[in-house]
């Protein structure tokens, strides 16, 4: 069943398609869906479009995962400046981190998903899991969960505070105060890891997955055990176990922006990180050089992922994005979705930086379909428009 929709926004000549195929998705979406789609091309904004009830172009949203490739573009500017190499041992920055046999994991292995530190044998507290440097401590102390670098797992919420606690311990700044300092303030994107509290009138909280009978079997037959390598790494062997869908919805997440799932913004503000780092933003030179942007948009780690039990592919704090996700994209593409819907990517080799947020958190958890469809219609228009 369909029902009328109306988009608002604009999009540049050239891609009248994308508003089509916008308007076509979410003609089949619940009623009370809400969402963004923005996109920049070699700097340029060439897609602003939203929809639903009580949604502008400056709503935010918590955008999950996607934090991960804010946070990550701050460590590729530091491998960029010369303060962190990625070939060094995490704890020549960090040295209680070697404990238990992670003495020679390598920034670039923990940054591919490697480490084996994807979570804490007795979980964490929702206090703890807003605190990127309480995590960092108890994590110094784990055993990793397997033989750092010969196999990986997706690190969900442990990558950003491991990450995160090298930055402080490399340059005496927080990751997140590196963020505002260097990318968010001085492009003007809405993208933040940490909301101001002046600002939460603007957030809208996340609305839970309603699943159908039949996707609500599905889930339950895809549970794994609450001591399992994934429930672990989604902190649902704690006392307190994590439900996913509110985490943005705890105002401690949001206002501490913890840098692997903690991040608040708009469409606009998904696609502007990417736009910044790889092509720049209206007239603004790009973060990173052409060379930082091939190293980090390497493959680094594909194959069997232990923790999500599937296909995945990793490049250096990013996922690789034309590799395991839109393989029309060209190589190199690096990107990060969100668990809740949300997806955001660059393709340097198009210029195209993409982002997509909803509201509605989607099943089965993830990017949302409906990215595939319309990061295809953006970057075909990018391509014929080019």
């Amino acid at each position: 069943m369909t029902r009328e929709v109306r988009v608002q926004g604009a999009v540049a000549g050239g891609y009248e398609a994308v508003r089509e195929e916008f308007t076509a998705v979410l003609a089949s979406q619940e009623p009370r869906y809400a969402g963004q789609l923005a996109a920049y091309v070699a700097g340029r904004r060439v897609v602003d479009l939203w929809v639903g009830p009580d949604t502008d172009s400056d709503t935010l949203y918590g955008v999950y995962s996607s934090t991960k490739g804010a946070a990550h573009l701050v460590v590729a500017l530091l491998v960029q400046d010369g303060t962190l190499d990625l070939d060094r041992a995490v704890a020549h920055y960090w040295p209680e981190f070697a404990a238990h046999g992670k003495a020679g994991v390598t920034l670039r292995d923990l940054l591919a998903h490697r480490a084996g530190v994807v979570g804490a044998d007795s979980g964490f507290s929702p206090e703890e899991l807003a605190d990127d440097r309480v995590i960092a401590e108890r994590l110094a102390a784990q055993r990793p969960y397997w033989r750092p670098g010969t196999a990986f797992g997706y690190h969900a919420l442990s990558i950003g505070a491991l990450s995160g606690e090298v930055v402080f311990r490399a340059t005496g700044r927080t990751l997140q105060e590196l963020y505002e300092e260097r990318v968010r303030a001085p492009y003007g994107l809405d993208l933040h890891l940490g909301l101001p509290e002046e600002y939460e009138g603007r957030f809208r909280s996340v609305l839970p997955m309603d699943p159908t009978p039949e996707q609500r079997e599905i889930l339950a037959a895809s549970e794994t055990g609450p001591q399992s390598l994934n429930a672990i790494a989604f902190n649902r062997n704690a006392a307190q176990p994590t439900d996913p869908q509110s985490l943005p919805n705890s105002r401690a997440v949001r206002a501490k922006g913890p840098a692997s799932a903690g991040g608040v913004g708009s469409a606009r503000g998904l696609a502007g990180i990417y736009a910044a780092a790889v092509t720049g933003v209206e007239g603004r030179a790009a973060l990173l050089t052409a060379d930082t942007v091939a190293e980090f948009g390497q493959v680094q780690s594909a194959g069997f992922d232990l923790v999500l039990r599937a296909h995945k592919a990793y490049a250096v704090g990013f996922q690789a994005t034309s590799e395991a996700v839109y393989p029309f994209l060209g190589a190199g593409a690096i990107g990060h979705s969100g668990l809740g819907g949300s997806q955001a990517f660059a393709d340097p080799r198009s210029g195209l930086a993409y982002g997509y947020t909803r509201r509605r958190y989607v099943f089965p958890g993830g990017a949302a379909p409906e990215n595939e469809r319309l990061a295809r219609a953006v970057h075909a228009a990018a391509l014929a428009t080019g």
